[in-house]
């Protein structure tokens, strides 16, 4: 397997380059509530990239794939996503003054499908993804448009490694990290750019359990592709790993676990009930993963959770904390 590396260059160059572009999300103490319930020694602090543009992490892997091109694309740009990596396209587009022609699957939530409309890009809506991804590629192909892919590619890696740095410039040393894992794309780049800074920092990832695809790389050994998904993080469910991303993953992971669907449920609904912070359930991952598979790691520690996305409508976070909230009461977290 090839070893895919980062440089302190190529992160520091990409962080100088989206500066003017992208929101520096504050990193907030979060030692309160049920995280000091249940861990009275130790110290947490959240990064906010929940409050990032476009409502994610993917706006610095999609700008920073555009900024680093000799010259932007004058017919414009195309994409293939669920809806998170639409909305992020659709925004650098508007903000970079092109055009965006962006793929969607059926199945995309309606609110994402509107706040990619909303940000001024032509819609395609494709069956489900891989007729999606067919579809992006062929429009890249006959309209001349420079196809961004919602998580490969070390332009990615290096746009994501600026959240390692701002946390760790911002709170100063951390023992632990703690990151949600999709296709690869944020926790590559989070967990390369934190080691560059300090090998001595634990990475940890977290799957759902529906759609572990990084797991099942892990085990094989190589990028793996999964038949079946079925988790309520939608942002968290590609269906495959790739070179890049299960390099940066296998090279600087320190461990990765899952949780189920009511463990991430319940821990955002924590998060909206303690600090009033409304998060989609990939958002909650990292905190469901800190309660419960990692509570033993983390005793009289300095951990930082990545908060990556807040792209969930009015209705939908209501049904998600009436589950939490009933998944909480139940003991899922204990």
């Amino acid at each position: 397997m090839t070893k895919f590396d980062l440089s302190s260059e190529a992160m520091e160059a990409a962080a100088a380059r989206l500066s003017p572009h992208i929101t520096r999300t504050p990193t907030i103490g979060a030692s309160r509530g049920f995280l000091k319930e249940r861990f009275p020694d130790t110290q947490f602090f959240f990064k906010y990239e929940h409050l990032q543009e476009s409502g994610t992490f993917k706006f610095r892997g999609v700008m920073n794939n555009l900024l680093s091109m000799p010259y932007l694309p004058k017919a414009g740009v195309t994409a293939m996503s669920a809806g998170n990596h639409a909305i992020a396209v659709a925004v650098a587009a508007r903000k970079l003054g092109l055009d965006a022609k962006v793929v969607m699957q059926a199945t995309a939530n309606p609110a994402r499908i509107s706040a990619t409309k909303a940000a001024g890009a032509e819609l395609v809506i494709a069956k489900d993804g891989p007729s999606g991804f067919a579809k992006a590629l062929e429009i890249a192909e006959s309209e001349d448009r420079l196809f961004i892919h919602p998580f490969d590619g070390m332009r990615v890696a290096e746009a994501t490694a600026g959240v390692s740095k701002e946390m760790l410039e911002d709170v100063g040393g951390l023992d632990t990290i703690i990151v949600s894992v999709g296709g690869g794309g944020l926790a590559g780049g989070v967990a390369a750019g934190a080691k560059l800074i300090d090998q001595a920092i634990e990475v940890l990832g977290v799957e759902p359990e529906g759609a572990a695809a990084m797991t099942q790389s892990f085990k094989d050994g190589k990028p793996a592709t999964l038949d079946n998904l079925n988790t309520i993080a939608d942002s968290l469910a590609p269906p495959m790993t790739t070179e890049t991303t299960y390099g940066l993953c296998s090279d600087n992971m320190d461990g990765l676990v899952t949780v189920t669907d009511d463990q991430m449920a319940a821990a955002a609904y924590l998060l909206f009930r303690d600090f009033k912070l409304a998060v989609e359930p990939a958002c909650a991952a990292a905190t469901a993963a800190a309660m419960t598979k990692f509570k033993d790691r983390l005793k009289e520690k300095r951990v930082g959770i990545i908060l990556c996305g807040s792209n969930i409508d009015a209705q939908g976070h209501a049904d998600l904390m009436r589950r939490g909230e009933a998944a909480f009461n139940k003991g899922v977290l204990n």
